[in-house]
């Protein structure tokens, strides 16, 4: 039965306001887009929850699963928001997914102007639906994807020279001016496992375990949590087996790791130490978008897949997570199953579980 209002308006209905949908509903919330629709009763329209139009009172609105749900109640579908067809942020995804193929295809990274045009946007426009999506610029995509492609033929076995041509560089020149930037070290170095690179690390204990903090000259290259601070040390030397590894018992060690340590166990404080993160493309696209979750929130692998313009790369997504080095710093323990449960961590689940409840309390007693 309809509910009856009053001379102020509609009665507030319990049943919305307690629903969590209707607090997406309330933040326009693109991620939530596809999952629900709600129905306004004195417009006869039903929107996506991101739909910009003005706000509905509670007491109108009913919420439904699908669009579907919402035609057979008879209401009709909104013109601005489109809620069977693709939203705003899905089209724009899409275009920027197929920007990252045109630059992933191209034997040198295309100009501005060129996606834009390919996209059916202005440049400025394009630019910033781009980096919206991805969290970098198309320049920097397309150096990330060099880089990428320079460190797996490297990785190949492939001479320094070649590597570099067939990674998309005109010149040799032109590689050696980002070198550093792109490998930490020299690419003979990396060829060879770290050789003639120097990383120091230290160990230390925290609230989830043992903890290895190494550091580049570049900044803190892995944060890593274990059992056992001996199988870390052993992990992370298989990664570089020839660089030179220096353990670092010095004061200023025992200040940088507490700060870290500190970070662990209250990761919304923050960590104002500057990070070298290594990675493809598509990692550090992903590694970006995890970095603007925020503290005591949450993200689902398809809903990270859509903020970076890769709706269908889900199972990628994932693997990119797994991928990660820098526990915490690069909060992949933000991310969940679509339907909240806690899948696989490189840390180990009830770490993971351990660091969402802490931000969680955090969270509470800030509120």
């Amino acid at each position: 039965m309809q509910q009856k209002g009053s001379r102020h308006g509609p009665r507030p209905d319990p049943r919305t306001e307690s629903d969590p949908r209707w607090q997406q509903v309330l933040a326009r919330d693109t991620a939530a887009d596809g999952r629900f629709v709600y129905a306004v009763r004195t417009t006869g329209v039903y929107c996506r929850p991101s739909c910009p139009s003005r706000r509905a009172k509670p007491g109108n609105v009913a919420l439904y699963a699908s669009p579907a749900e919402a035609h057979a109640a008879g209401f009709r579908p909104c013109r601005r928001c489109n809620p069977r067809g693709a939203s705003t942020a899905e089209a724009n995804a899409a275009l920027v997914a197929a920007a990252c193929r045109l630059i992933e295809g191209a034997e040198t990274p295309p100009s501005l102007q060129a996606l834009a045009d390919a996209a059916g946007l202005s440049p400025f426009h394009f630019h910033r639906q781009f980096k919206a999506a991805t969290g970098l610029t198309p320049r920097a995509y397309a150096a990330a994807h060099r880089a990428g492609r320079l460190r797996d033929r490297l990785a190949q076995g492939a001479s320094i020279t070649g590597a570099i041509y067939e990674a998309g560089f005109g010149s040799n020149s032109r590689f050696y001016e980002g070198a550093d930037g792109m490998l930490g070290m020299t690419p003979t170095a990396w060829r060879k496992g770290g050789a003639g690179a120097e990383i120091r690390f230290a160990l230390a204990q925290c609230a989830l375990g043992a903890l290895l903090v190494a550091q580049s000259r570049r900044g803190i290259c892995a944060i890593a949590l274990g059992d056992d601070p001996e199988t870390l040390l052993h992990d992370f030397q298989e990664r570089f087996p020839a660089a030179e590894l220096i353990r670092r018992r010095m004061p200023p060690s025992k200040a940088l790791v507490a700060r870290v340590v500190g970070f662990v166990e209250a990761p919304g404080i923050g960590l104002d130490l500057p990070l070298d993160i290594r990675g493809t493309a598509f990692q550090q696209r992903v590694w970006q978008a995890l970095r603007q979750i925020p503290p005591g929130s949450t993200a689902s692998y398809a809903e990270i897949a859509r903020r970076i313009g890769a709706p269908r790369a889900i199972r990628a997504v994932a693997a990119a997570c797994a991928a990660n080095d820098i526990a915490v710093a690069i909060p992949c323990h933000r991310v969940v199953r679509s339907d909240g449960a806690l899948s696989g961590y490189r840390w180990g689940v009830a770490r993971k579980r351990a660091l969402l409840d802490r931000e969680g309390s955090a969270q509470d007693r800030a509120g």
